[in-house]
């Protein structure tokens, strides 16, 4: 009889090494090898906590080819952790596919609960979170618009990732279709020493953002929906 063993969905550090389960460090431990995005800032964390195990890479570049091997080896009883560069694995992540697989093949998953970069972002936007949209980064270019526009019009709160890079442009064209008056709460380098949150309407963060030589760090933003702006305006 075939034995079968478990992939386990390890969440790590989104920024501060202090962030980790004790958990999470045991279950690296245990672990026959680790799948990582990245084994060169994986094994910065592992260092860190004095972790020796087989690191292999699983990131989106080779994730087609890897996924059949890695079922193969957790088939044959194998324990394996997957990580991500920072966060919960396969929230806008590669490892998607893997679990898609392991789900479709019978074998274990197990996901510890752990850092990501949206929930504190949310949380402390000041906008509802009890009902909320989480839209990970938008198309870059084929159907974007179109995904803008019915965003436009969702009544929850709204949560994506964007890059720094590409912040102040992705602002301008939400606002196009959101309105500038509607409330948006711009979070970067969430957990670490430069951690910073700015609110306010588009029209105020954009312009905050826009009087800066450069925005560093991964960016969460997150929206008031469409209910929200109608609610506010009526207290008003």
């Amino acid at each position: 009889m075939e034995t079968k063993g478990k992939l386990y969905l390890v969440p790590t550090p989104i920024g501060n090494m202090e962030d980790i389960t004790l958990r999470a460090l045991r279950i690296l431990r245990e672990a026959d090898a680790i799948l990582a995005e990245d084994t060169r800032t994986s094994g910065v964390l592992l260092k860190h906590y004095e972790i020796e195990k087989p690191l292999k890479s699983y990131h989106i570049h080779n994730e087609h080819k890897t996924v059949t091997d890695v079922v193969e080896r957790l088939k044959r009883g194998e324990t394996l952790a997957l990580v991500s560069d920072a966060g919960t694995p396969a929230i806008s992540d590669p490892g998607f596919l893997l679990v898609r697989e392991c789900v479709a093949q019978g074998v274990d998953v197990e996901c510890l609960p752990g850092a990501t970069a949206f929930v504190p972002a949310l949380v402390k936007s000041g906008l509802p979170c009890d009902k909320f949209v989480f839209e990970g980064f938008l198309p870059h270019k084929k159907g974007r618009q179109t995904r803008i526009k019915e965003l436009a019009q969702e009544t929850r709160t709204i949560v994506m990732y964007e890059s720094p890079h590409r912040i102040v442009k992705a602002l301008k064209q939400l606002a196009e279709f959101f309105g500038e008056d509607r409330q948006v709460s711009v979070s970067r380098e969430l957990s670490k020493m430069f951690e910073e949150t700015v609110n306010g309407t588009f029209a105020e963060v954009i312009a905050n953002l826009e009087a800066r030589d450069k925005v560093k760090g991964e960016i969460v933003v997150v929206i008031a929906g469409l209910e929200t702006k109608k609610k506010s305006k009526e207290r008003t």
